[in-house]
């Protein structure tokens, strides 16, 4: 119980004064006099009604009664102070509470933010994922991203940020077994979709100036990170935005067969709250610079294979 708790001031000293074996040592570690310590350490024993320290002439031997109390008592202040220094080491560290979509989240931002965290340590960047449209009188953030800027609160600016596509990918093993070296090879696959893009495939055969596609088999998914995932299973051949392709093209995972059917989609903007705390701008300024060094402004990179022959091919429509 709280209220059976000895003096801490006294609780202290005794613990300085055991791990020295010495009151002058423990005297010199607490800034104050030998008198102070040998008043705290009595008025413990007082309290306890047991004896903690032998009393020698050059040394202070603790009892077994204080060897005992020493070892419990070690242990709770140790956690005490760690206690205070995590909690002081994370309201030194300055958040910034950035507000995107679960699959912008998942495949564009998190896999990038290391960088971030490495060259600002001292930022904490807290992600929070959400669909409705940006609005600081019903969310809590310091910058939000979306694409377009349909139904954003008249409190916010919307500001261009990425460029995007929306390509056909699907794992290399499935096109193996099933190629897809033209548009008509699709009779031949299971169409993936997400339900946050259901009018993905419709608006992409338009673009093509392709039949509807409505009569093939399909597989629909709440979001388009499980829509990649079950492309890079093999279960079919999905329409991903660039911008949420992340590695997938790079290391093989996926492949786009298609190139140059590729279809070019709203912008992402970005938006910062009224109140935002200062180091939100850091943030914007990172933001804005990785995608001018690494990215062609329509979410590749400009090393991305699919991005250079997309570009060497003309655009269809």
């Amino acid at each position: 119980m709280i209220a059976d708790l000895p003096p801490l001031n006294a609780v202290r000293a005794f613990a300085a004064a055991a791990r020295h074996q010495s009151f002058s040592r423990a005297a010199e570690e607490l800034h104050v006099s030998h008198s102070a310590v040998s008043r705290h350490i009595k008025l413990l024993e007082e309290r306890l009604g047991v004896l903690l320290f032998e009393r020698r002439t050059r040394q202070s031997v603790l009892t077994p009664a204080g060897q005992s109390f020493y070892e419990q008592v070690n242990v709770a202040l140790t956690q005490i102070a760690n206690a205070a220094t995590t909690l002081t080491r994370n309201a030194a560290l300055r958040k910034v509470t950035i507000n995107v979509r679960p699959s912008f989240a998942v495949r564009w931002l998190i896999p990038r933010l290391p960088e971030f965290m490495a060259l600002h340590p001292d930022i904490k960047p807290d992600v929070v994922t959400s669909t409705r449209p940006p609005d600081p009188s019903r969310e809590t953030f310091d910058v939000v991203i979306r694409r377009g800027h349909a139904g954003w609160s008249a409190n916010l600016q919307p500001t261009v940020l990425l460029e995007d596509d929306l390509l056909l990918v699907a794992a290399p093993s499935l096109l193996q077994s099933v190629p897809l070296e033209n548009v008509h090879d699709l009779a031949r696959h299971t169409l993936l979709s997400g339900r946050t893009r259901s009018s993905d495939w419709q608006d992409w055969s338009e673009h093509a100036k392709i039949n509807p596609l409505n009569n093939l088999p399909t597989l629909q998914f709440d979001h388009m990170h499980l829509v990649l995932q079950a492309a890079v299973d093999g279960l079919g051949v999905a329409l991903c935005p660039a911008s949420l392709l992340g590695r997938d093209l790079s290391n093989g995972r996926l492949t786009c067969p298609l190139p140059s059917l590729r279809l070019p989609l709203a912008r992402y903007y970005y938006g910062v709250s009224g109140d935002a705390v200062a180091e939100t701008q850091v943030f914007v300024d990172w933001l804005l610079t990785h995608i001018h060094q690494g990215w062609d402004g329509r979410g590749f990179s400009h090393s991305d294979p699919v991005s250079n022959a997309a570009n060497n091919q003309p655009h269809p429509g």
